[in-house]
């Protein structure tokens, strides 16, 4: 299993929003590319980076970020928060991002992330499945959509899509555990997609459960902030 710290950006710096509340914000460091870098050095591989400032007002913004992040590091990231247009995605990849996520995208403007699909092919594009109860949630989680979670996801598999962030946004930020019974049911529904789940992971024990039903990777965020999983416990069970 991939283990994937999360950094997610508010005006340039790491913070840390509870349920996706950006009233509810706790600033973590000033300097994304030093937590970065501590990720890189217990030996974890992955980063998943989210622009909150993108994701709510829609366009990419944090990119100088992340292009400090993709040169001071060799961390392999994962890029989201309010991806909308081709140019975006240019400038993410050039900035130095692995993969792209694209959720609220994928609901409003679905020809637009079939597109990208298209064109960048599957093993760069990730779908974002953002739920809030049985629904997606869009627009940096304050806004419900009609779509409805499973339904959604088996669209766009069967699509093309190979790989999937889904976060229960009811679990995220809490350190009350994870959505296992979702995360069960997706495995079981789409065998075939690489199910990264995200939200809620607060011990090893999520990590145990996620790791059982064979997930491809697992996001962790305020675990890591609030020491409650150490960086050393979080390589061992990476792949």
């Amino acid at each position: 299993m991939h283990i994937i710290p999360a950094i997610d950006l508010i005006d340039g710096k790491c913070v840390r929003l509870t349920q996706g509340d950006y009233n509810q914000k706790t600033i973590y460091n000033e300097d994304p590319l030093a937590v970065a870098r501590e990720f890189e050095a217990a030996g974890l591989q992955r980063l998943h980076v989210v622009d909150l400032d993108g994701a709510r007002g829609g366009g990419i913004v944090n990119h100088k970020v992340l292009e400090r992040i993709a040169g001071g590091t060799s961390l392999h990231i994962d890029w989201g928060g309010g991806m909308k247009s081709d140019e975006d995605l240019r400038i993410a990849f050039e900035s130095g991002a692995a993969q792209v996520t694209g959720g609220t995208i994928a609901v409003k403007q679905p020809e637009v992330f079939l597109g990208w699909l298209e064109r960048f092919g599957a093993e760069k594009i990730i779908l974002g499945t953002d739920v809030h109860g049985d629904k997606i949630a869009v627009s940096g989680w304050e806004e419900a959509s009609d779509r409805e979670l499973f339904e959604f996801l088996a669209d766009y598999v069967a699509k093309g899509v190979r790989y999937t962030i889904c976060t229960d946004v009811s679990k995220d930020g809490l350190l009350q555990g994870t959505a296992r019974e979702l995360y069960g049911r997706i495995r079981r529904e789409q065998p075939g997609v690489q199910l990264i789940a995200s939200g809620g992971v607060t011990d090893t024990s999520d990590l145990d459960a996620l790791q059982a039903i064979d997930c491809f990777g697992v996001i962790v965020g305020k675990a890591i902030y609030e020491g409650r999983i150490s960086l050393e416990a979080l390589v061992e069970y990476q792949n």
